[in-house]
């Protein structure tokens, strides 16, 4: 048993004496179907504090010859599965934290370190084979050649030397230490399983002709694997019931994610919360601000208007193909949008190709990052006066509305996008941005017999809900008259409260916004 060789299993111990210990098992059961196979090679990666660490952990305590964890299984999923005992302490486990090792060392050639004391430990844990030298890979390749051991090799943050920008030549021979692991066709036998995290993909110039054989599993693309990383509906749901929290709150503060079907949340938000009891950002106290402003403002073929458009609730087209999985390679757009995907700070419709900001606390985190931006001076305004809106709508008074209207439609859109339907109703959703506090907000509401163009269904009491019906270059009246005759508030037929119903027209000659509201009482 060592630090790095067959390490124990205390890292599991401690997850599992925290309050909150959401069962990830079953990860193991889809691994193990990897082992030993061409899919051996496995790089998973997720937005930080989604839970890599942790998965990586209980990987190393069931694989780890240093161990007998079997009382720490007993009561998970995994223990049930078929699978369980055919891997359970029988193989040899490197595990390495180049993240920790990373803050610890500044400034140094921490792959040289990290070899040095891999290969003292495994000269300590295999006396009998001769390892005269410090490069891991050939002191692996001696330990097979004499014991057919295999091993499990798991690193964590192995992308922390392409994020920190270090030495070129401390990154050239981090490559060299890939290559020669998992590349050596001598080695390959040895190796029963690679399991890597990071926040970034392999990196596509040279690395990825040396590390082609890794299937990645990331944000854009998790496969089978997917729900591994981060927390299921269903398993958000459980904590919400145990810990007494509103599971639609939920959802609308860390939810937004879709991975291969499968909505995932923030782990490490949604424990915070249930821990406090209260549903706050818990996500941007773990990263500077600084590090996406940086990059919205680069301002690449036009991004600042998609940010404000994604601020407003829209969507925007993106192409995820051209980026090298650098910090440094940004070339386009879509370069851009696709490294926020990776870090979180955006979702992705994969059968769309489009980019959103996913859920209320990334959206307040983007607000954050632009409020000293001076070319997002005008998109603050709209949202510190959502406030004001909200009010006037409550109080009918359509002017105001209408007004409001009108400066949102300038400062999100721009000569091309200004008449677009779906720009319009981005408008609509980042004029009552702070509608969000107390609203449910759905745009293409089934109701009646048609759809409601936007719908705020209230969550918490004492508000009225809102049905908004959007017309161009007709009327406002037309709009409501539609509302009623369509019967857009059967949607809201268990709703018990005031209704008001928006009707909002749009006159694309001169850009102008007019406004009428009834107030519906139901009862």
């Amino acid at each position: 048993m060592g630090n790095y060789v067959n390490p124990n299993n205390i890292n599991l111990q401690v997850d599992r004496n925290t309050p909150i210990y959401v069962d990830k098992s079953m990860a193991i059961a889809e691994i193990n179907k990897l082992v030993n196979t061409n899919q051996r090679f496995i790089c998973m990666s997720r937005a930080r504090r989604f839970g890599k660490t942790t998965v990586g952990n209980m990987l190393a305590a069931y694989y780890s010859k240093g161990c007998d964890s079997r009382h720490l299984f007993a009561d998970l999923k995994i223990a049930s599965d078929p699978s369980f005992e055919k891997y359970l302490n029988k193989l040899n486990v490197i595990q390495i934290d180049l993240g920790s090792l990373c803050s610890t060392y500044k400034g140094e050639d921490i792959i040289t370190l990290a070899e040095s004391e891999v290969c003292r430990e495994l000269r300590d844990q295999f006396p009998n084979v001769e390892i005269e030298s410090d490069r891991l890979e050939m002191a692996l390749r001696r330990i097979y050649s004499a014991t057919q051991e295999q091993f499990v090799i798991i690193i964590d943050e192995y992308d922390v030397l392409v994020r920190t920008q270090t030495k070129r030549e401390y990154f050239e021979h981090f490559l060299d230490f890939l290559n020669g692991l998992f590349k050596n066709v001598n080695l390959a036998p040895a190796i029963a399983l690679a399991y890597i995290t990071g926040i970034l993909p392999i990196v596509r110039d040279k690395v990825q002709s040396k590390l082609n054989m890794f299937r990645e599993y990331t944000m854009l693309n998790a496969g089978r694997l997917a729900s591994c990383i981060g927390f299921t509906n269903e398993e958000v749901q459980a904590l919400c019931k145990e810990h007494n929290l509103d599971f639609e709150e939920c959802k609308r503060w860390y939810d937004g994610y879709n991975l291969n079907g499968v909505e995932i949340y923030n782990s490490n938000s949604v424990v915070q919360a249930a821990m406090d009891g209260k549903y706050r950002s818990y996500w941007s106290k773990t990263g500077s601000y600084e590090a996406l402003k940086d990059y919205i403002l680069m301002d690449f073929e036009g991004i600042l208007d998609d940010v404000k458009f994604m601020i407003g609730g829209g969507k925007v087209e993106v192409d995820t193909d051209s980026y090298l999985n650098t910090m440094t390679d940004f070339h386009s757009k879509n370069d851009v949008f696709t490294y926020l995907l990776h870090l979180g700070y955006l979702a992705f419709d994969e059968d769309e190709s489009l980019c959103y900001i996913p859920n209320r606390e990334v959206r307040d985190e983007w607000i954050q990052s632009i409020k000293l931006a001076p070319d997002y001076k005008g998109v603050m305004e709209l949202v510190n006066n959502s406030k004001k809106l909200i009010e006037a709508t409550a109080e009918c008074d359509s002017e105001a509305v209408a007004t409001a209207l009108d400066k949102a439609h300038t400062q999100i859109c721009n000569n091309l996008n200004y008449n677009n339907e779906g720009t319009f109703q981005a408008v609509i959703c980042l004029a009552y941005f702070y509608a969000n506090l107390k609203y449910t907000i759905v745009k293409e509401l089934p109701s009646g017999k048609g759809y409601a163009d936007v719908a705020f269904i209230p969550y918490v009491p004492n508000v009225p809900a809102v049905i908004i019906e959007l017309k161009r270059n007709k009327s406002a009246g037309t709009a409501l008259t539609q509302i009623e005759e369509k019967r857009y508030f059967d949607c809201l037929e268990k709703y018990q409260g005031d209704l008001l119903f928006v009707g909002v027209n749009y006159d694309d000659e001169t850009k102008v916004h007019t406004c009428e509201i009834k107030k519906f009482v139901k009862y």
